[in-house]
C-alpha cells in the first residue's frame, strides 16, 4: 500500500530525522510527519540561530577590543539588529534546506500535517494549523492529508516554551526565544527571567549589544545545573559584564506599559522593582504530548513527558518516544543519540541503550560553560570519595594568546579507582573542548590515561591534561 510502511517518526526535529535517516540506512520504508519545519525547534528557532547570533555577538567584542591586539578600527564599532537577525535566519534556512535534501538522499517521505494516533499502527495527518512564526519554504513532493499506516511509530514532538501565570507571552513586551530571535530593534533594557542555559545566552547576547540586563533565577544560584563552582565564575563573570543577577527570587507582579514593563521581584530581603523594555521567559519548556491519540491508546505519560526505556519504548506495543518529548536532559544531541538507539532497536540491532550520565551539556554564553557527568556534589552525594583538579586559564599560554584568560578546566576522579566521575569548564571554546572528556568517560578512562596521554601545544585542550595532573597533584604550569 502506498501509504504504508515501517516506520513513521511524528516530528522532523533533531530527534526526528536522524530516526528516520538511520532507520532508511537500515532498509526500513520510512516517512516523517512534520507540521512546521524540518529540522524542529533547535534548528529553526533555537540552537543554530542562537549560535549565529552569538557568533555575531563575539565579533563585535573583539571589535570593540581591536586595540588590545595591536589593530586599529577607526570609528566607533556599531551593529545592524536587522542586519544580525537576517544572517541568523540565512543560517538556520541553509540548514533547514539541507535536512529536506538528507530525507530525499535517503528516500524518506514527508508527510506534511498534524499527526494523530488513530488505533495501535494507524496515524491520521490533518492540515496543519496556521502559525505566526515566519515559515521557511514546505519541501517539494510532499505528501498530505489522509491515513497513514506503520508497524512502528515514534513520537518525536519536541517540546515548546511554558508559560508561567502573569508571564503569559504576548510577542511584544514580554517573549519568548522565538521573538527574541527576531529583534526589530535592539531593547535599552532587557529583564529575562529564568537563569538556565536559555535565559543565560540571551542575556549575554542582549547585554553584548548594550542592553541593560536583569537576570531573575528562582534558585539559590543561577545555572542550576552546573557545578556551583562553575556557576559562581559565570555569575562574577556576567556581573563584571554589567549583567544584574537576581537569585532565590520570584516574579511577584508584571504591569505593562506604552513604554515596557515593570516587575516586582520578590526576594528573601524583601521586593524590588525593575523596569525594562522587554521581558524574555525562559523558565523552560512542556513536551508536545498533546493532542497525539495517546491516552487512548494507553501510553504512559508523567506530566507530559512519555515514558521510555533505554531504546525509546513506550509501555505500549509499536510506539516510541524520543528527544523533549520523552524527558530530560532536553537537549538536540541526546534526542540525536536516541533516534539512533531507537532506530537500530526497531531494526532488530543490539544498540546500547542510552546512559545520561555521559550526556554534555553547553552554554554558548561569554564566557562558554560546558559540563559532563557528576558535579562536586553530586559525586559526594553518591558516596564517591572525590579527587578534584583545577587548571585555570590564565596559565595556558594558548589562552593568553587569544586573550581570553578567563575560564577554568575543574575535573573530578575517584579516588579509590581513578575514573573519571565529571568535568566542568568554563572558558573561551569549552563546548568544543568537553567532547574529549566525553570520550574519555564512554571509553571508562580513568586518570592514568588522561595523565599519559600527549597533549598538543600550544592549545586549550592542555588545560584538560593539566587539571587531570592536579587532581592528583602533578600539575606543572601552576
Amino acid at each position: 500500500m502506498a501509504n504504508s510502511y515501517d516506520l513513521i517518526v511524528i516530528g522532523g526535529g533533531p530527534g526526528g530525522y536522524v530516526a528516520a535517516i538511520r532507520a532508511a540506512q537500515l532498509g526500513l520504508r520510512t516517512a516523517i510527519v512534520e507540521r512546521e519545519h524540518l529540522g524542529g525547534i533547535c534548528l529553526n528557532w533555537g540552537c543554530i540561530p542562537t549560535k549565529a547570533l552569538l557568533r555575531s555577538a563575539d565579533v563585535f567584542r573583539l571589535a570593540k577590543h581591536a586595540k588590545d591586539f595591536g589593530l586599529r578600527i577607526e570609528g566607533e564599532v556599531s551593529f545592524d539588529a536587522e542586519a544580525l537577525v537576517k544572517r541568523s535566519r540565512a543560517v538556520a534556512g541553509r540548514l533547514n534546506a539541507g535536512v529536506e535534501f538528507l530525507c530525499k538522499k535517503n528516500k524518506i517521505d514527508v508527510i506534511w500535517g498534524e499527526a494523530a494516533l488513530a488505533a495501535p499502527g494507524e496515524i491520521r495527518v490533518a492540515a496543519p494549523k496556521g502559525t505566526a512564526r515566519p515559515q521557511f519554504p514546505r519541501p517539494k513532493n510532499i505528501l498530505g492529508e489522509g491515513v497513514y499506516s506503520a508497524k512502528h511509530i515514534i513520537i518525536a514532538t519536541g517540546a515548546r516554551p511554558r508559560a508561567l501565570p502573569g508571564l503569559e507571552p504576548d510577542g511584544e513586551r514580554i517573549w519568548t526565544y522565538f521573538e527574541a530571535l527576531l529583534p526589530p530593534s535592539m531593547p535599552k533594557s532587557l529583564l529575562v527571567v529564568g537563569g538556565g542555559a536559555i535565559g543565560v545566552e540571551f542575556a549575554s547576547f542582549y547585554s553584548t549589544f548594550g542592553a541593560q540586563v536583569t537576570l531573575v533565577e528562582a534558585l539559590p544560584q543561577i545555572l542550576p545545573a552546573e557545578d556551583a563552582e562553575i556557576a559562581a565564575l559565570a555569575r562574577k563573570s556576567f556581573e563584571k559584564q554589567g549583567i544584574k543577577i537576581i537569585t532565590s527570587a520570584k516574579l511577584a507582579k508584571l504591569d505593562k506599559s506604552d513604554n515596557g514593563v515593570v516587575a516586582t521581584i520578590a526576594t528573601e530581603s524583601g521586593e524590588q522593582s525593575v523596569e525594562a523594555e522587554r521581558v524574555i521567559s525562559a523558565v523552560g519548556v512542556v513536551p508536545n504530548s498533546e493532542g497525539l491519540g495517546l491516552e487512548a491508546l494507553g501510553v504512559k505519560t508523567d506530566r507530559g513527558v512519555v515514558l521510555t526505556d533505554g531504546f525509546g519504548r513506550t509501555n505500549v506495543s509499536g510506539i516510541y518516544a524520543i528527544g523533549d518529548v520523552a524527558g530530560p536532559p532536553m537537549l538536540a544531541h541526546k534526542a540525536e543519540h536516541e533516534g539512533v538507539v531507537c532506530a537500530e532497536a526497531i531494526a532488530g540491532l543490539s544498540p546500547h541503550p542510552i546512559e545520561r550520565t555521559r550526556i554534555p551539556a553547553c552554554t554558548y554564553c561569554h564566557p562558554q560553560i560546558a559540563s559532563v557527568g557528576l558535579t562536586e556534589a553530586a559525586a559526594k552525594a553518591a558516596g564517591h570519595e572525590p579527587k578534584i583538579g583545577r587548571f585555570p586559564y590564565i596559565a595556558n599560554g594558548k589562552a593568553i594568546a587569544m586573550g581570553e584568560t578567563e575560564g577554568l578546566v575543574k575535573t573530578i576522579f575517584d579516588a579509590k579507582s581513578g575514573r573519571l566521575l565529571g568535568a566542568h569548564l568554563i572558558g573561551a571554546e569549552v563546548t568544543e573542548l568537553i567532547q574529549g572528556f566525553v570520550i574519555a568517560m564512554n571509553l571508562e578512562t580513568t586518570e592514568a590515561e588522561l595523565m599519559e596521554t600527549i597533549f598538543p601545544h600550544p592549545t586549550l585542550s592542555e588545560t584538560m591534561h593539566e587539571s587531570a595532573l592536579d587532581a592528583f597533584g602533578r600539575a606543572i604550569h601552576i
